[in-house]
């Protein structure tokens, strides 16, 4: 592949405050959703969907569930300290890890009210747990890296029992308000398991257990990824350059199972969100990389399909180079980070469709959609808009062939 040149100019559109959907539906799967196939547009509604996919698909989606990632301090003179969790640091930087830990964590973050917090200070907040009150301490133990140590007195809760406890809804920064009680629950997929996100991956929303049963019952396969979705994924491109935008990572876990699904599947595989297509493509470099002996450390860069090559390995060849490595290692669970790049002039190894919601003007899920259907991007948003689509995060779907 090679790296074309990009105007981020080309990817911007005009998108009015009021078209932003502000609060979910009541029911999921009746947001609206457009399929684009072969330049044609059909409207439908989410609860269609069954409709719409061959009975021998398989659809992937990210099982990541997010965490309450804003956390409220205190400190005694009455300054508020807002923590916002982004990547962990100790006893791991594996998400589950340290999620799962009993003993102190540290964190990087991002902290409002950073300049009244003293380096090594400790705050303190009272959290109950059933019936017990647990003691949550934070100490900023790197002013200029924002890294932030969490310890509490009971070494039977673990830190995500904590989190979920005492901390806040992460709802994005274009959302504008401050998170309510419903938020909780809608900004959750009915599958979310993995605990670790800091933002859903809003493709799932739409997702109902009327919708599954509907989908199993045609005969529709499921399979399940991890990618714990950052705080990266709002970050708006800055630079001349696109290439040059310092793209997130974030981290990744598939299991054998899931892996195994791909290889035995003939049909069409739809991704559910641009992490479930960023997961599977990186899945498919990975391959490259085992079959190019360049070791089985599962981390892709994000300039990394954009090296050139003579010939590229089927998706079947990448996925037996990945199961055969699994298989001498001994792994059952492939953990890995990536900050692959998908934009125009990309070529898809993975996935034949995409269920994804309508994104901000000029961002990089803009560029992953017009890498995926070309100039049509534009035709596909204009015809949303036109029809009154709900856009972001709690907007309408769309299901796009590649």
């Amino acid at each position: 592949m090679e790296i074309q040149s990009i105007d981020l100019k080309d990817y911007e559109y005009n998108l009015p405050e009021e078209r932003i959907a502000k609060f979910p539906l009541e029911k999921r799967d009746s947001s609206q959703l457009l399929e684009y196939k072969k330049g044609a547009i059909h409207h439908r509604h989410f609860f269609n969907l069954p409709e719409l996919l061959a009975a021998d698909s398989l659809l992937v989606y990210n099982n990541t569930k997010v965490i309450p990632a804003r956390l409220i301090f205190q400190r005694q003179t009455g300054a508020r300290i807002e923590i916002f969790l982004l990547h962990p640091i100790a006893p791991s930087r594996v998400m589950t890890e340290v999620m799962t830990s009993k003993k102190p964590v540290i964190w990087e973050t991002l902290i409002g009210n950073l300049k009244k917090w003293k380096e090594a200070e400790s705050l303190q907040g009272i959290i109950t747990i059933g019936e017990q009150k647990i003691v949550l301490s934070a100490r900023l133990v790197n002013q200029e890296l924002k890294q932030v140590e969490f310890s509490w007195n009971n070494s039977e809760i673990a830190f995500v029992d904590l989190v979920e406890s005492c901390g806040e809804t992460p709802l994005p920064p274009y959302l504008n308000r401050k998170a309510q009680e419903e938020d909780k629950s809608r900004y959750q997929t009915v599958y979310s398991e993995k605990e670790g996100a800091v933002a859903a991956p809003t493709a799932g929303l739409h997702f109902t257990e009327e919708v599954f049963a509907s989908l199993r019952k045609k005969g529709i396969k499921e399979a399940a990824l991890t990618l714990h979705v950052s705080a990266g994924t709002f970050q708006p491109i800055k630079v001349k350059s696109v290439q040059e935008h310092p793209m997130h990572s974030e981290q990744m876990e598939i299991k054998k199972e899931t892996l195994e699904k791909l290889l035995s599947h003939s049909g069409k595989v739809i991704a559910v969100g641009t992490t479930s297509v960023r997961t599977l493509e990186s899945l498919y470099w990975f391959g490259v990389q085992l079959i190019e002996n360049r070791g089985n450390r599962f981390e892709i860069e994000k300039l990394t399909p954009y090296t050139k090559r003579y010939l590229l390995p089927s998706r079947t060849e990448a996925l037996h180079a990945i199961k055969k490595d699994m298989e001498n290692r001994g792994l059952d669970t492939l953990f890995g980070t990536t900050s692959i790049f998908i934009f125009p002039g990309y070529q898809f190894q993975m996935v034949d469709g995409v269920i994804t919601n309508f994104h901000q003007p000029g961002s990089t899920l803009i560029l992953l959609i017009a890498a995926l259907v070309g100039r049509d991007w534009k035709k596909i948003y204009q015809e949303a808009l036109d029809s009154n689509y709900r856009f972001l995060s709690y907007g309408d779907s769309s299901l796009l062939w590649v």
